[in-house]
C-alpha cells in the first residue's frame, strides 16, 4: 500500500527539454542552409539557437555543437567571399 503519490518531474521540464532539442535541430538546419544562402542572417541565428539549446540542457548536444560550428562556418564563408569581391555582399 502506497501512502504518498509517486514522485513526478516538474510540470514544465519535459516541454523545456523538447524545446531545447528543437532549437538544436533548428540551429543545425539553419547553419547548413546558411552555407548556401543568407549566411549573414542564418549564421548568427544558428549560433544563438545552439547556445540557447545548450544552456537549456538539450539531449542533442552533438547537433547543437554542429549547428554552432556551421554558424561560424557561415560567417567565415561570408568573410572569404567579401574579401574576394571587396564588397559587403557576395554573388556567384
Amino acid at each position: 500500500m502506497q501512502l504518498t503519490a509517486p514522485a513526478t518531474a516538474r510540470p514544465g521540464t519535459r516541454n523545456r527539454t523538447r524545446d531545447a532539442d528543437g532549437m538544436a535541430v533548428a540551429s543545425f538546419i539553419l547553419g547548413l542552409l546558411g552555407l548556401l544562402v543568407f549566411n549573414i542572417f542564418l549564421g548568427p541565428t544558428a549560433i544563438v539557437l545552439a547556445a540557447v539549446a545548450l544552456w537549456r540542457g538539450t539531449q542533442r548536444r552533438g547537433r547543437a555543437f554542429l549547428g554552432m560550428g556551421l554558424g561560424v562556418a557561415d560567417l567565415l564563408v561570408l568573410l572569404a567571399f567579401v574579401q574576394m569581391d571587396n564588397t559587403l555582399s557576395w554573388s556567384f
